[in-house]
């Protein structure tokens, strides 16, 4: 049994060495039966939150056991060679490296009731979903299954992190359809920022029916919102290791701290910039839509500039349904997602949904890879972006407001979340 460990500062960051000491004694605490290891760490989208540099220390800590590292890709692409060594470093062998595939790598654990899903969802919902993870999780071949990863606000399930790691970081088609779905049709403002969702709860529901007997770990961070532009990370102001739910809840409490921005009053512009090396599709960029929407005044323009975005989907199934789709507004995508390719993919229903801001503010999207034609398919604005580049000169502005407050410039979206207190309230 490991012991529950919890390090955090509130006002100052950890201290490396104090991160890497809560580490040191967790591994220390293991048995000494404990000779087969699996890690689980985010894939490369989550680089900034330094679950690589984690996972490295694990790596060194655990030498003489037999470890794999599997990313907790979902839907993602698999990590290439280049974005393994710039995240975990060049110490862990890539024969390590294990990938999951979603559509193809997992088994069927039990499955969860309709009658809890509509319980959850307030009767939104009412169909069953099947819980289904990675076979290397269940299979027993493993002493320790230990997952690493950030707690930060997140469109789908309210908070990131914990058991979401598992069911869909390594999870199935079902789980991580029906669940994105849930959320989306529950209403991500609803639950953004927040712990105790409909989703959360299926999750939670699926951990305490489906992985009792599994050795699983989990190792969770709070970090800032500001990524330290020499290392590419975010500060770590908590950590968290433990087996149960309450490392959890601490990381949720000192998340709400750091990574929701409570603005004034809403905005009538932000500039949003996406890393070329993180955000290539819309599927992961949309994040730029998620984590501004509560912030943005109605009849205001969010303006996206994304040198590194050249397709809408991860794969070429997704990608189809966003350009057949689009981001057309919840009503709409909730009346086609009883078509056959949507009930196959509902993830990407959900993606649509939340993608969507139906009229009530304008999304600009400046890339030099995708087309007017590609970006107004989809139903988002086209600006042209050597024009965006004059207009908005993002590489000499600092994060926040700018050009005499008229506009709010954010360079990662994916580390925080950003609202009008007006609208926090309201939502409570």
């Amino acid at each position: 049994m490991v012991s529950a460990i919890i390090r955090e500062q509130v006002d100052k960051p950890l201290n490396w060495s104090e991160v890497e000491a809560a580490l040191a004694d967790l591994v220390q605490g293991l048995d000494d039966s404990v000779q087969k290891v699996l890690l689980l760490p985010p894939d490369f989208t989550r680089k900034h939150s330094g679950a690589g540099k984690i996972t490295a220390v694990l790596y060194r800590y655990l030498q003489g056991r037999e470890i794999h590292i599997m990313p907790a890709l979902g839907t993602h692409v698999p990590m290439t060679e280049a974005e393994i060594r710039d995240m975990f470093g060049p110490e862990i062998p890539l024969e390590c490296f294990v990938v999951h595939n979603w559509r193809s790598d997992c088994v069927h654990l039990g499955t969860i009731p309709g009658s809890f899903v509509s319980e959850v969802s307030e009767g939104i919902l009412d169909y069953s979903i099947d819980v289904t993870v990675n076979k290397r999780i269940v299979s027993g071949d493993y002493d320790l299954i230990i997952s690493i990863g950030q707690v930060l606000p997140h469109e789908v399930v309210g908070m990131a992190n914990y058991s979401k790691n598992i069911f869909v970081g390594c999870g199935g088609p079902d789980m991580i359809n029906k669940s994105h779905f849930l959320g989306a049709a529950y209403g991500m403002e609803r639950l953004l920022g927040r712990d105790h969702s409909p989703v959360r709860r299926v999750y939670d529901y699926a951990q305490e029916n489906f992985l009792q007997n599994v050795p699983l770990v989990y190792i969770l961070t709070a970090n800032s919102t500001a990524v330290n532009g020499g290392t590419g990370l975010t500060d770590l102001f908590g950590l968290y290791i433990g087996t149960d739910r309450k490392p959890f809840e601490a990381a949720v409490a000192m998340s709400q701290k750091q990574n929701i921005n409570m603005m004034p009053k809403a905005l009538e512009k932000i500039v949003v910039y996406l890393d070329e090396k993180e955000f290539k599709t819309t599927w992961l960029g949309c994040k730029a839509i998620y984590r501004t929407r509560m912030a943005m005044a109605d009849g205001g323009e969010l303006v996206i500039i994304a040198p590194g975005l050249r397709r809408f989907g991860e794969d070429e199934i997704i990608d189809g349904l966003i350009r057949k789709y689009g981001y057309s507004g919840r009503e709409a995508i909730l009346r086609v997602s009883q078509n056959q390719d949507l009930q196959e993919n509902l993830s990407a229903a959900a993606h649509l949904i939340h993608g969507s801001v139906d009229g009530r503010f304008k999304v600009s999207i400046a890339s030099p890879h995708l087309t007017e034609a590609e970006i107004t398919g989809v139903g988002f604005a086209y600006l042209p972006y050597e024009e965006a580049l004059e207009r908005y000169p993002i590489h000499e502005w600092e994060p926040g407001f700018v050009d005499d407050g008229k506009i709010f410039y954010i360079d990662n979206p994916a580390t925080g979340l950003w609202i009008a207190a007006e609208r926090w309230e309201v939502q409570r």
